[in-house]
């Protein structure tokens, strides 16, 4: 049995869509639905229905599906494992979020280059709940995400990159003398509640009494950046670097204490044959930096 068919037949039933995977495995919607045919021929059963432009698995393939992961896991691991050097063979698949893509990863892999060029890496964005569920899963060897706020299993394995008080972020325009004024008089720009990083502002504001004029309400402290530069509102960030234009356009100002503080950093199974890798990706990552009190 050919890996890639399994690949194929996962992306497929994730996607629903043969044209989709097609898409993203850069083949062609034909060769992707004869990867299906040689699957379900080998298996014996069928495995998908097409209805139209949807493609959905059948009762045998929703069975495969967890199956096909374990089996995919397996090959992975054989793969590594068979290492003749002193740590295993790679891709390291690796989650980020997209603060953490800009603001973090790029340091760390010039150095891993450095100290492992013959070592693959394979980085995948997302929000930190799915990233979280894709470690837990062993999908995923490890991944750069807001640290959660209930306790981890011990079976994984936490470090702390950055910790990050929350800030103010106006236009550099904007003459701040009163954080908490300037918080209930200007156009506010809502960090996502969805997110840690929204919660903790959201209950920081309730804590201080302040009810903000809300413009906006999303996810994506770059997005937001670019907002607040274009003198739309004030928003409640993690202090993160804010990276290319708007850096000059906006101003940081730190919020009365107690001020709340998000945690960035890489989390782990540890009991995997990847997991000297990701050791080996936080050595390089480095100790975390001291947040202002």
């Amino acid at each position: 049995m050919d890996s890639r068919f399994l690949e194929t037949f996962l992306l497929v039933a994730e996607l629903g869509s043969i044209a989709e995977a097609a898409r993203r495995l850069d083949l062609t919607p034909a060769t992707v639905a004869q990867r299906l045919s040689a699957l379900e021929a080998t298996i014996g059963s069928k495995l998908v229905l097409r209805s139209g432009r949807t493609v959905r698995p059948t009762v045998a393939g929703l069975r495969v599906l967890p199956r096909a992961h374990a089996v995919l896991r397996e090959l992975r691991d054989l793969k590594s494992a068979a290492s003749e050097t002193a740590l295993p063979a790679g891709p390291l698949r690796l989650g980020a979020t997209p603060t953490a893509l800009t603001g973090i990863v790029p340091g760390v892999l010039k150095r891993w280059v450095e100290a492992y060029p013959q070592i693959e890496i394979y980085i995948e964005p997302g929000a930190t709940t799915a990233l979280h569920s894709r470690v837990m899963d062993g999908e995923l060897d490890a991944a750069i995400l807001v640290q959660p706020q209930f306790e981890l299993p011990k079976t994984a394995a936490w470090h702390t990159l950055r910790r990050e008080p929350l800030v103010l972020l106006t236009p550099s325009s904007l003459r701040v003398t009163d954080v908490l004024q300037t918080l209930a008089r200007e156009p506010f720009i809502r960090y996502d509640r969805h997110v840690i990083g929204g919660r903790m502002a959201d209950e920081y504001l309730s804590r201080k009494g302040i009810h903000p004029q809300v413009r906006f309400e999303l996810d994506g402290i770059e997005n937001i950046a670019r907002l607040v530069a274009e003198g739309l509102g004030v928003s409640v960030l993690p202090d993160w670097p804010v990276v290319g234009l708007p850096s000059q356009a906006v101003a940081k100002w730190p919020l009365p204490r107690p001020r709340p503080v998000r945690t960035v950093g890489v989390l782990w199974l540890q009991a995997t044959v990847r997991a000297p890798l990701v050791k080996a990706f936080v050595r390089l990552a480095g100790p975390a930096p001291r947040a202002p009190a």
